[in-house]
């Protein structure tokens, strides 16, 4: 299986692209891993809400296949403890799913036409997080879950 991180918009804050690049490697003695940026739309002064994320939508549903197991990054998400989240990884890992692809959005969400498409929803915290950061903590989140099922010394209950 290969897990994908998708997220909405760039960030050029060294601190959290270095964290970004830390997690990712880690991860990668683990399983395959992408973290695949969506450009910020241009122009987006004149565009309301409701067109930016479905204009974003459009974006986030051309970068992913039928056949992925699609899981959305949203406060109205199932919120897992990490032993939990390590389980629901591996019950995934356990279905043969070829592309498990997780996907932060963009400053208002999500269209409705990727909440269609989405096959689950996760929230990381009842607080609300910069975009930037979400991708930092659910990266370290994803590098955690799998020392815990390799029954490694870094998470500690």
């Amino acid at each position: 299986m290969q897990i994908k991180l998708l997220a909405v918009g760039k960030t050029d804050h060294q601190a959290i692209l270095s964290l970004v690049e830390e997690y990712g490697k880690r991860l990668g003695f683990y399983i395959r891993f992408e973290l695949e940026i969506i450009p910020d739309l241009k122009n987006t002064k004149s565009l309301s809400e409701e067109i930016q994320k479905e204009k974003e939508g459009e974006l986030i549903l051309k970068k992913t296949q039928a056949s992925d197991d699609l899981i959305l990054l949203d406060e109205l998400g199932k919120q897992y403890a990490s032993v939990e989240f390590s389980e629901f990884i591996q019950k995934k890992m356990n279905s043969g799913l070829k592309q498990l692809t997780f996907v932060i959005g963009g400053p208002y969400g999500f269209s409705n036409a990727v909440y269609q498409r989405a096959n689950g929803k996760i929230s990381l915290s009842k607080m609300t997080f910069s975009h930037q950061m979400v991708r930092v903590f659910f990266i370290e989140q994803l590098y955690r879950s799998f020392t815990i099922l390799k029954n490694e010394p870094y998470h500690h209950q």
